[in-house]
């Protein structure tokens, strides 16, 4: 235990200067853990919340908990005399941070939570500068922490096998659904076909079109459903990077027109609940992902799912989603035709979804986070 725990009380310091939209997936993740990590605090513990200067975190009032702002970006070199010194200036017993890209030399015992290793995962996708980078930046993290917090078995599993670090060092602590992904009312959902023009039956993804969300085998598959169900849709929504353009080009080989895709792009936050629940069913194809956010959000909104059997992906769907080997397009249509064809299935898959959902929380995440800070510091 440090001298400042021994005689005051636990102070604990969590780094949420990702908290912005440049981080939509670890953002959220820091977000969610700090306010929910407000409520999880003993009586005799502290929590100060770092954030960008611009992007400040609303958090419950309590005496014990505080937000320090900081205009020191997670990409600053500053970052690595800057934040140590305001950590001593704290008088902070642990600091957490939830990316990689931290400081290297803390003058107290520190977490780093690992999302995903995609980059040496899918080496063909990114140089081998950045690879390097990479592996390098998160030693540098390892070095810097006494425990790492991993997402889901699967991203300890690759953890493991890419660094040389003992397993009692990873702890496995999964993320959640954010809480405004939940069953949406009718209305909600009536309006947002009315706006997005969505009255046909549609298959939904949602998600990024980088190479490993694997949406060109997606429109392959899609190119043997389309004519069994000439009516149904495919809406693929989410952001879209210009410099992958292959899944629009696959379509148009495939001659998949706009009667057979919707593209439509990023939405706004809050009609994404709705959309879920709009879906006859959705679609994931990913081939990697470090926990799969996506996947139980749309079952926190009462979607049918279907997603690929590989990664972390049948750690989070368990057995309330048809699973599909996403390197087999054959595979992957097989199962979304068994979905459309089978009202009774999707509606048990609703209904599973949902219990499922129920049993990731971000109390549960905060609750877990909060008994590592308290071990790690004795």
């Amino acid at each position: 235990m440090t001298a400042s725990a021994s005689l005051s009380m636990p102070h604990y310091v969590l780094d949420a200067r990702t908290a912005t939209p440049h981080f939509p997936g670890i953002g959220r993740y820091v977000s969610n853990l700090a306010e929910a990590l407000v409520p999880a605090l003993a009586a005799d513990e502290r929590l100060t919340v770092v954030a960008l200067t611009d992007y400040p975190l609303r958090l419950p009032a309590r005496p014990a908990v505080q937000t320090l702002s900081l205009d020191v970006s997670p990409f600053s070199l500053r970052q690595q005399w800057v934040m140590p010194r305001r950590l001593r200036e704290l008088e902070a017993d642990l600091y957490h941070s939830p990316y990689y890209l931290m400081p290297f030399r803390l003058p107290i015992s520190g977490i780093v939570t690992i999302h995903d290793l995609i980059p040496m995962i899918f080496p063909e996708h990114s140089s081998l500068r950045a690879r390097r980078l990479f592996h390098y930046m998160i030693a540098l993290a390892l070095r810097a922490s006494a425990q790492t917090i991993a997402v889901s078995d699967a991203t300890r599993k690759d953890f493991l096998t890419h660094f040389p670090v003992s397993g009692e060092r990873v702890s496995v602590i999964p993320e959640a659904a954010d809480p405004n992904f939940t069953l949406p009312p009718e209305a909600s959902v009536h309006d947002v076909r009315q706006r997005y023009h969505l009255w046909e039956p549609f298959v939904l993804y949602l998600g990024s079109n980088k190479p490993h969300k694997n949406l060109v085998r997606l429109v392959e598959a899609w190119a043997q459903v389309a004519p069994v169900f000439p009516e149904t849709k495919l809406v693929i929504a989410g952001s879209w990077i210009p410099t992958h353009p292959e899944p629009r080009l696959r379509a148009e080989e495939l001659g998949l027109t706009d009667r057979a895709i919707r593209w439509l792009g990023p939405l706004p936050e809050q009609d994404l609940p709705a959309l879920y629940r709009a879906a006859q069913l959705f679609v994931f194809p990913s081939r990697y992902e470090g926990f799969g956010l996506p996947v139980i959000e749309a079952m926190a909104c009462g979607a049918p799912v279907a997603c690929s059997n590989v990664s972390s992906m049948p750690e989070v769907a368990g057995d309330s989603a048809l699973l599909f080997d996403p390197e087999s397009a054959a595979s992957m249509a097989e199962t979304i035709t068994r979905a459309l064809e089978d009202e009774g299935l999707r509606e048990e898959l609703r209904q599973m979804s949902l219990a499922r959902a129920a049993t990731f929380s971000w109390q549960r995440t905060a609750q877990e986070t909060l008994d590592l800070y308290r071990s790690v510091i004795g």
